[in-house]
């Protein structure tokens, strides 16, 4: 949708239809009949919900400033449950012999207090942990208390880490070691053996199948990681010569994340069973079937094999993996594996919100054109007025060019010093007089033609956020990643303004100017006028996978405040946790700046400015108050 122009009352309907709430909320999220929006820790279900605006305001009551990542624990715990219930019912219609236990990648959201509760609410299901290098499996062994969980051991491997994940399976932990390229079995076999601890060895094979998505280079012959069927073969052979094939416990691959298409992930799980099958059958014990990550997270409702959103339902994926898998065991008369799966995306995705307030908004409004110009008016600026007389719904598209024919004639006159600055800016009040005129027509048009189909985002509003794109929505810049954006309140107002959204980073690469669709991606995000002395709040969702570790200090914006909240069943709520955001001070360390370095030193300068006269002893007193604020205050924008 377009400028939004509604008559009549307009009503939270409309307003769940154009930001597609019910299509990406998974149930979660909805408008109330107050026009904000409420989350619920139950699918679909009003009773308990609370509404986020009442969030912001006992955020910003217990003195924490935007922006702030929020973190709903229940929807985590829902998320959990949801996967482990749907693979068990799955289990149970097909009547599968083996047992599901997934694992959850810590690289998707390394934060400690989301990897406690990854760890908490999954021991129930046995749900378990996968690392990828030495550092995060420090981390899960602090955090994993359940021995029956897989501990998973993806990466590169050296010696330190090795040692640590035999230790582990020592102490009792379900830890598994699989092998990326060939070179690793030797030293894990070398250090099992000094330490005499049996290991658990795991393979992870290149599938000839690939998915689509960004991540489609994760599959296929050409993947960076993994063994080729040559290469599984030399394995099984060298754990047979040293009487090892007892090891060989576990078989992975990884088809990549955020699979949007069933077909792709069907054919993969055919394949790799076939493989497990063969491996059964040369001796080795196995016993578990890892089949990677992948399930995807629909970002725009739209249910389809987009990029940003999937094909299938969670029960469809655990329905068509837990079949195929079962089809190739049973033909191959193999007994029924435990399968792994490594969703990380789908656990911790809905567990975040980014919630920002707007601090100012650029527009291009409707000038004041006078019908007669003086005669000294230059004949090119004329030309372009006359251009806004004439125009017409039948003529849109002629006077559109004939439009950016004169302003480029009227800029070059400009730069050759042959027109006055005043001449341009009321030449430019003309051009974009035109542009605004030729946007609100071309709805009458029948056909639009292609150059006239974006014209509206030529004259979106600029909304300057308070939030930085760069730390809390990195894949937004990086890879184009969309994310569901909009209002928190005011919902049952018409949205009449049409904008981008811009951080504080200034930088030309800090905003977002594209938005989720039903059908397509949408260059602007309908927004509400802003109400002076009020603030105005925007959420961006589904933000709890990857964005926090990739984040990064541009401009030496830093974290923001973290809150987390546990909804109760009473529709209430209470504060978990809050942790406060980056100081400055902060965010200069990271950077190897030492704050007491530079205290001395900006002492120093004010003494000297004191000493040449330039300030007063007590103005030295406030200057360098005001720099130890600054140095304690938050990176962000402060009221």
């Amino acid at each position: 949708m377009n400028r939004v122009e509604v008559l009549g009352r307009w009503k939270k309907e409309k307003s769940e239809e154009l930001y597609g709430i019910k299509n990406w909320g998974g149930g979660y999220f909805s408008i109330s009949d107050e026009g904000e929006v409420r989350i619920s820790a139950n699918k679909g279900a009003d009773k308990g919900s609370v509404s986020l605006m009442e969030i912001a305001s006992g955020i910003k009551e217990r003195g924490l400033d935007m922006p702030v990542l929020l973190r709903i624990e229940n929807l985590l715990d829902a998320q959990i449950t949801y996967l482990n219930e749907s693979f068990r019912n799955a289990m149970n219609t097909l009547s599968y012999q083996g047992i599901y236990q997934g694992v959850y990648p810590i690289k998707v959201n390394q934060q400690q207090q989301v990897v406690r509760e990854v760890a908490r609410f999954g021991q129930r299901y046995h749900h378990g942990l996968e690392v990828g290098s030495k550092p995060e499996l420090i981390a899960a062994l602090s955090e994993l208390k359940d021995k029956e969980a897989c501990l998973i051991c993806n990466g590169y491997k050296d010696e330190e880490f090795i040692d640590l994940g035999l230790y582990a399976n020592k102490m009792g932990y379900q830890c598994f070691f699989v092998i990326e390229i060939p070179g690793e079995l030797d030293l894990i076999l070398e250090r099992a053996n000094a330490l005499n601890i049996h290991p658990n060895i795991g393979v992870r094979i290149k599938l000839s199948a690939k998915a689509g998505g960004h991540w489609t280079d994760s599959g296929g012959d050409q993947s960076i990681f993994g063994l080729n069927m040559n290469q599984v073969i030399e394995i099984v052979d060298q754990l047979k010569e040293k009487n090892m094939l007892d090891s060989l416990k576990l078989m992975h691959y990884h088809l990549g994340s955020q699979i949007p298409n069933i077909r792709d992930i069907r054919s993969a799980v055919q394949e790799a069973s076939r493989v497990y099958a063969e491996l059964v059958k040369e001796g080795a014990p196995m016993g578990y079937l890892d089949l990677g990550g992948g399930l995807a997270v629909d970002y725009d409702g739209s249910n389809t094999n987009f990029t940003h959103s999937r094909n299938y339902s969670v029960e469809e994926y655990c329905m068509d993996i837990v079949e195929a898998v079962m089809t190739v065991m049973d033909n191959a008369q193999i007994k029924h594996p435990t399968i792994i799966t490594e969703s990380g995306r789908a656990l911790v995705a809905y567990y975040s919100i980014l919630l920002f307030n707007v601090l100012d908004v650029a527009s291009y409004e409707e000038y004041d054109i006078p019908e007669v110009l003086d005669e000294s008016v230059p004949e090119q600026i004329r030309n372009l007025h006359e251009v806004n007389k004439v125009l017409k719904t039948k003529n849109l598209q002629e006077c559109y060019n004939d439009a950016l024919y004169y302003r480029d004639i009227i800029r070059d006159m400009f730069n050759h010093g042959r027109l006055g600055l005043r001449d341009r800016a009321f030449a430019e009040k003309i051009f974009w007089n035109i542009i605004q005129r030729i946007a609100k027509d071309k709805a009458k048009l029948k056909y639009i033609p292609q150059e006239l189909e974006d014209i509206d985002s030529a004259i979106a509003d600029i909304y300057y956020c308070n939030f930085s794109v760069f730390q809390s929505i990195p894949d937004s810049w990086a890879i184009d990643q969309l994310f569901p954006i909009m209002p928190i309140h005011r919902l049952l107002e018409i949205p009449k303004r049409n904008a981008v959204v811009a951080d504080i980073t200034c930088d030309c690469d800090g905003n977002i100017d594209s938005f989720i669709d039903m059908h397509d991606v949408k260059k602007t995000l309908p927004l509400h006028d802003l109400n002076p002395n009020e603030d105005y709040y925007l959420g961006v969702f589904l933000v709890g996978a990857y964005q926090e570790t990739l984040g990064d200090l541009h401009n030496l914006f830093g974290d923001t405040n973290v809150v987390s909240i546990r909804l109760n069943k009473d529709g209430g709520f209470e504060f978990v946790s809050e942790i406060e955001g980056d100081s400055v001070e902060d965010v200069l360390t990271y950077v190897e700046y030492d704050a007491k370095e530079m205290r001395r030193n900006f002492r120093q300068s004010a003494e000297e400015a004191v000493r040449d006269g330039l300030i007063s002893p007590a103005d030295r007193r406030d200057i360098v108050s005001s720099y130890e604020n600054g140095l304690r205050g938050y990176t962000y924008y402060e009221r």
